[in-house]
């Protein structure tokens, strides 16, 4: 069975969302280490349909590797009610119920899928049990405004730490195993 991670960028007070804003540029030369082992060990990508309108402008002429090469040429499965059709190449529309149409999409034979952004998304996979991991960049800074991964009232999500690891210049690389 395939594994379902997520992949996000989070500051010291949660926020998740549009880390271009909080990231500091001299961040930016520790995150390659962490892209390539990501995008290794992944053959397909989940997106929302928010961050799918707003990649499918950007990566197809990005020149930002080794994460254009990655995301243009492998599969992207879009979840969304509103979308018809999809131009970005090898993007294909989630169809169904998103727990059935996601356990179909893990049992099929593969690498790892990874959810890049899609904070609503992650929100979802995370509090129906979908997600087997969770991928972190802690970013040493306090953003201050913005959506943050759980913003949400209900029962606390308990996660276990799998892997950490710092960088020189202050990133913290976490991974968690939600419990059942």
């Amino acid at each position: 069975m395939r594994k379902l991670t997520s992949h996000l960028f989070i500051s010291l007070d949660g926020v998740v969302e549009a880390p271009d804003t909080f990231v500091r540029p001299n961040l930016y030369a520790d995150f390659d280490e962490f892209t390539c082992a990501t995008v290794a060990e992944q053959d397909a990508i989940l997106l929302g349909r928010k961050t799918y309108q707003a990649w499918s402008t950007f990566w197809p002429d990005s020149t930002i590797e080794p994460f254009a090469s990655f995301i243009n040429n492998n599969q992207k499965i879009v979840v969304s009610s509103t979308l018809e059709k999809l131009e970005w190449r090898h993007s294909i529309l989630l169809n169904g119920e998103l727990a059935t149409a996601v356990g179909e999409l893990k049992a099929r034979p593969g690498k790892t899928i990874g959810v890049h952004g899609s904070i609503s998304l992650v929100q979802s996979l995370l509090v129906a049990g979908l997600l087997d991991e969770l991928h972190f960049i802690l970013c040493p800074v306090m953003a201050g405004h913005g959506r943050r991964l759980l913003d949400r009232q209900g029962d606390p999500v308990q996660l276990d730490l799998k892997h950490s690891r710092s960088t020189p210049a202050g990133l913290q690389y976490l991974v968690y195993t939600p419990r059942p």
